[in-house]
């Protein structure tokens, strides 16, 4: 589980948000799977240029975020969806289907692009085996969480609620190999920041292309 700063410069979420405000929305259950329909209540943006035009540009800054591409190591994403919450509206508990568009679902993650000061409620909330975790970053922020957790949205009782929400199958299935390829990513920038092509960068940089080619699914 990942907060990522900035993936959208806040004055770039602004103009995203204001842009989304003027799109169509349809009704967010025809997303969603079988039981979690039951508990969705919320919108999603009809395809139209305007909203492609959006979804393409919060994937740009997606694929260009070097935190992301290191803790994700995508394979593939689905398609991006661009949500609203409404006074009223929630999402219940809930697990994200294991497939989307054909794709293996291992990681999930909500891009924030409304004020958080600009609605009241609408908090991700994150269930692990210790406690729920409630999550409402600032506009252009983003978290990646594992696609396994139960996750819900509370309701929102003022204001709206925007954000871009999509899906990963990465590289490195296992959540472990993941975080350790992570670890050694910083690493790697650590040291040749501090002591540049040395010995000790050549050591750690063998160790993680060696893992990376060992845990890989192309």
């Amino acid at each position: 589980m990942l907060v990522i700063d900035s993936v959208l410069v806040a004055a770039e979420a602004k103009v995203l948000a204001e842009a989304a405000r003027g799109l169509d929305f349809d009704d967010g259950r025809k997303t969603a799977g079988k039981f979690a329909r039951e508990v969705k209540a919320n919108d999603q943006a009809a395809a139209t240029p305007a909203r492609d035009a959006i979804l393409a540009r919060v994937e740009r800054a997606l694929r260009e975020n070097p935190v992301f591409r290191s803790a994700a190591r995508p394979k593939a994403m689905t398609p991006l969806i661009l949500s609203r919450y409404r006074v009223g509206q929630t999402y219940g508990l809930h697990v994200d289907d294991a497939m989307m568009q054909g794709l293996r679902t291992d990681l999930s993650f909500t891009l924030f692009l409304a004020d958080p000061e600009s609605y009241d409620g609408g908090a991700l909330i994150i269930e692990d085996m210790l406690e729920a975790r409630s999550i409402k970053l600032k506009a252009g922020d983003l978290i990646l969480y594992p696609s396994t957790t139960l996750h819900r949205v509370e309701e929102v009782t003022r204001g709206e609620r925007l954000a871009v929400v999509g899906w990963v199958q990465s590289l490195i299935r296992d959540g472990q190999q993941r975080e350790m390829l992570f670890d050694l990513d910083q690493s790697v920038e650590a040291v040749f920041a501090a002591e540049g092509k040395s010995p000790l960068f050549d050591r750690l940089a063998k160790t993680r292309s060696n893992l990376l080619r060992m845990w890989a699914e192309p």
